[in-house]
């Protein structure tokens, strides 16, 4: 059994930081491109970052980059999102998803196996 387990989230104001972390396990691990969603209400599910299973290559949608790092650690199956310079418009829950080899490619919402979410609100 598949498991994705995130934490970290909570309520921060505008210019704060926050780090989320996600807990894999039941997979192997190191064959997974992992990446991290958001969706805020209202709205379709988004891509924020990804890294890459095989060479760490890391991918950022262009509204977070600068500002957030996607890593990852093998040997403890986690996966973290630092997030600086959080902006209200970065308001949503942040889902952790696993792509076995990133088969269907990182961009998109089509991971195989997808954590229940946690919340980040930045207020103004």
């Amino acid at each position: 059994q598949v498991q994705l387990v995130e934490s970290g989230g909570g309520l921060v104001q505008a210019g704060g930081s926050l780090r989320l972390s996600c807990a894999a396990s039941g997979l192997t691990f190191s064959s997974y491109g992992m990446g991290w969603f958001r969706q805020a209400p209202g709205k379709e599910r988004e891509f924020v970052a990804a890294i890459s299973w095989s060479d760490g290559n890391t991918y950022y949608v262009n509204s977070v980059k600068g500002r957030f790092t996607i890593s990852r650690d093998n040997a403890k199956k986690m996966i973290y999102l630092q997030m600086n310079s959080l902006k209200p418009e970065d308001t949503a829950v942040y889902y952790c998803a696993a792509d076995l080899f990133g088969r269907h490619g990182a961009t998109r919402p089509a991971y195989d196996y997808w954590g229940q979410g946690t919340q980040v609100t930045v207020s103004s």
